[in-house]
C-alpha cells in the first residue's frame, strides 16, 4: 500500500493542474496567449534548473547523492524538440487561444480525452495492440466529448472548441514521444527538456505578445507566475515522485479526478456554472477514457477469475 505523503503528491498534482484551467482564464486575456504562452513556460523551466538537480536520488551502492545535471545525447535532440513543441509550446498556444471564449471548466473535460490520441498513436506507431476494449472505450469517450462541445456550441461548432480539440490532440501527441526518452532519462529531466525546448521555441514569437506583457495588470502576472511555478513546475516534480511509488493503475486513476476537481476550482474562483449536459458529457468521457486505461486488465482480471486453474495456480504461488 502506498505511502499517505505518495497518495498526497498524486492528489497534490491533480489538484494543481486542475487549477490551472482558471488561472488561464484569469490571465490570457490580459497577458495574451503568446505572452501568457512565454511567460508560463519560461517561468517553469527557470524553476525546474534551479531545482531539478537539488533533487536526491539513490544509487546502485544505497547511497543518497544530489542529482547532477544531465544535458541530453545528440541523438535524443529531435525527439526533445517534438516533445517541447507539441506537448509544451504548442499545447499552451491553442489551450490559452481556445480559453478566451470557452470556460475552464468545459476546457478541462475536453483536454481529458488526450489519452485517446496517445492510445492510437502507440498503436499506429509503437506496435501496441489496438483492443476492442480501447476501441469501445474510445467511441465512448469521444461520444463525451461531442455532447460537450454540442452543449456549448449547438451543430455549429465554434472555432474556439476547434482549438481546445486541437489542445487535446497535440497533448495526446506528446505523451507517446516521452515513452522512448523514459527509458532513458528520468521523468523529472524529460520534464525539464521539453519545458526548455518549448520555451525557446516560443522564444521568436515574443515580439508579438511584448505589448501585452507591458501593460498586463498585477493580478495576470500572479496567474502566470501561479501557472509557471506551481501547475507547471512543481506539479512535475510531484507526478515524477508520486509515479514512481504508485501502481500504473493508481497514478493513472487519479487523472481522470482533474476535470471534475477543474469544474469545481472554476466555480469557486470564477463563480463558473457547467450545463448539466456538459456534466453528463464530462461523466461520459471520464468511463471512455478509464475503459481505455483499465478495462482490458479488470477484464482479465474478471475472466480469469472464473477460471478454475488460474485460480490453482494463484493459490499454489502463496504457499
Amino acid at each position: 500500500m502506498a505511502a499517505p505523503r505518495v497518495i498526497a503528491a498524486g492528489l497534490g498534482v491533480v489538484v494543481l493542474w486542475a487549477s490551472a484551467f482558471p488561472a488561464i482564464r484569469v490571465a490570457a486575456p490580459a497577458l495574451g496567449v503568446i505572452g501568457l504562452s512565454v511567460a508560463r513556460l519560461a517561468i517553469a523551466a527557470v524553476a525546474l534548473l534551479v531545482v531539478a538537480p537539488l533533487f536526491k536520488f539513490r544509487s546502485s551502492d544505497g547511497a543518497w547523492r544530489l542529482r547532477r545535471r544531465r544535458l541530453p545525447a545528440a541523438k535524443d535532440l529531435p525527439l526533445i524538440l517534438a516533445c517541447g513543441f507539441f506537448g509544451m509550446a504548442a499545447y499552451q498556444i491553442l489551450l490559452n487561444w481556445g480559453e478566451l471564449d470557452i470556460p475552464a471548466g468545459t476546457a478541462s473535460i475536453i483536454v481529458a480525452a488526450a489519452p485517446l490520441v496517445s492510445v492510437a498513436i502507440a498503436a499506429g506507431f509503437l506496435g501496441e495492440r489496438l483492443t476492442p476494449t480501447k476501441i469501445a472505450g474510445s467511441a465512448v469517450a469521444i461520444g463525451g466529448v461531442a455532447v460537450v462541445c454540442l452543449s456549448r456550441a449547438g451543430f455549429s461548432l465554434s472555432a474556439a472548441l476547434w482549438i481546445l480539440v486541437g489542445a487535446m490532440v497535440v497533448q495526446g501527441i506528446y505523451h507517446p514521444l516521452t515513452k522512448p526518452l523514459l527509458t532513458r532519462y528520468s521523468g523529472l529531466e524529460v520534464a525539464v527538456y521539453g519545458m526548455v525546448g518549448g520555451t525557446i521555441m516560443l522564444l521568436p514569437t515574443l515580439p508579438f505578445g511584448w505589448d501585452d506583457l507591458a501593460t498586463a495588470d498585477a493580478s495576470a502576472w500572479w496567474a502566470a507566475a501561479y501557472l509557471g511555478l506551481l501547475p507547471s513546475a512543481l506539479a512535475f516534480v510531484l507526478w515524477g515522485y508520486a509515479v514512481a511509488r504508485l501502481p500504473v493503475a493508481t497514478s493513472t486513476a487519479l487523472l481522470y479526478l482533474v476535470p471534475p476537481v477543474a469544474v469545481l476550482i472554476a466555480f469557486v474562483w470564477l463563480g463558473e456554472i457547467p450545463y448539466p449536459i456538459e456534466l453528463v458529457g464530462g461523466l461520459i468521457v471520464i468511463a471512455g477514457v478509464v475503459t481505455v486505461g483499465l478495462g482490458d486488465r479488470l477484464l482479465g482480471r474478471w475472466v480469469n477469475r472464473g477460471d478454475p486453474g488460474v485460480r490453482a495456480e494463484g493459490s499454489a504461488a502463496k504457499v
